[in-house]
């Protein structure tokens, strides 16, 4: 299944270069109808897995049994790599809060560490393969962003970040339960109109940054402190909410459909740019509900 972030679209795992589960849902007791044409996780005729010549032959029905695969992705794959790669985040960002104070000098190393971040993220996008290394190096340095950014916010808006972080936990468990009760439906379409918005979206804050770096607006645009802000700031956390909503058919298509175990590295990347992206604009939002004092 093929999932997409707000800058970055990465491998997933895909039927016939495809949104996965958008044509056929996976059902209980075996693939769906189509399943089989083009998924190399699919049991039948085009998985190498259903013509092992070392199968052992079923003494009851003289059907070959293709032994049971060990390397597939599972539930707890994804859990323990978001784990490993949000736990990375946590890591930079409490070292670099305790250790860099809020000067101009740490400014500009978090300015970095997010570039070197934004690099990493695209390098791992045109990977064939998840890397590991890639990923949690990824994790560390945007790590270091959030944990200057933080502290930043923090000094002048007293526990804004705790309670981004209170926000973007509960945007997770909010969606994920939606989700779950398939209130959310992620299909073809819904894909295709929400990255249609997602892209424009971002456009759009990218012609703003241009502007008030160059001076066309001020008081930043549309990214201001006020309730223009506030506004922007509500549609990028529910862009974000939609971003998780690929993430989690990705993970659910990814284990029904059989995908390596080294997908589940991907599907933590993708969770924890997701997760960012929320933490960025609630922090924003909880500073500008939060005043100037």
């Amino acid at each position: 299944m093929r999932s997409s972030n707000p800058v970055f679209s990465r491998r997933g795992f895909s039927r016939d270069n495809g949104y996965a589960g958008f044509n056929a849902a996976p059902q209980a007791g075996g693939p769906a109808v189509g399943a089989t044409q083009g998924n190399p996780y699919a049991q039948g005729a085009t998985n190498p897995y259903a013509t092992n010549p070392y199968a052992q032959q079923d003494t009851q029905y003289g059907a070959p049994q293709a032994p049971a695969r060990t390397d597939v992705m599972t539930l707890d794959d994804v859990v323990t790599r978001t784990a490993m790669t949000l736990g990375t985040v946590v890591v930079g960002a409490t070292l670099a809060w305790a250790l860099l104070p809020t000067t101009p000098t740490s400014y500009g190393l978090a300015v970095g560490a997010a570039l070197v971040a934004f690099v990493l993220a695209i390098v791992q996008s045109f990977k064939r393969k998840a890397s590991p290394a890639l990923i949690l190096s990824y994790a560390a340095f945007e790590g270091v962003f959030l944990g200057v950014i933080s502290e930043m916010f923090n000094e002048r808006w007293s526990g804004a970040p705790f309670q981004a972080v209170l926000g973007t936990m509960a945007v997770a468990a909010g969606t994920l339960f939606a989700y779950k009760q398939r209130w959310i439906r992620v299909t073809a379409r819904y894909a295709r109109i929400g990255m249609a918005i997602a892209i424009g979206f971002i456009l759009v804050m990218a012609v703003n940054l241009l502007l008030v770096v160059f001076g066309g607006v001020e008081d930043g645009g549309l990214r201001s402190m006020g309730p223009l802000g506030a506004v922007v700031g509500i549609i990028a956390i529910l862009l974000g909410a939609f971003f998780l909503t690929l993430d989690f058919k990705q993970i659910e298509d990814g284990v029904a459909y059989g995908a390596p175990r080294e997908e589940s590295w991907l599907a933590a990347f993708g969770l924890t740019m997701s997760l960012v992206w929320i933490y960025l604009e609630m922090l924003r939002l909880v500073a500008i509900f939060s005043g100037d004092d």
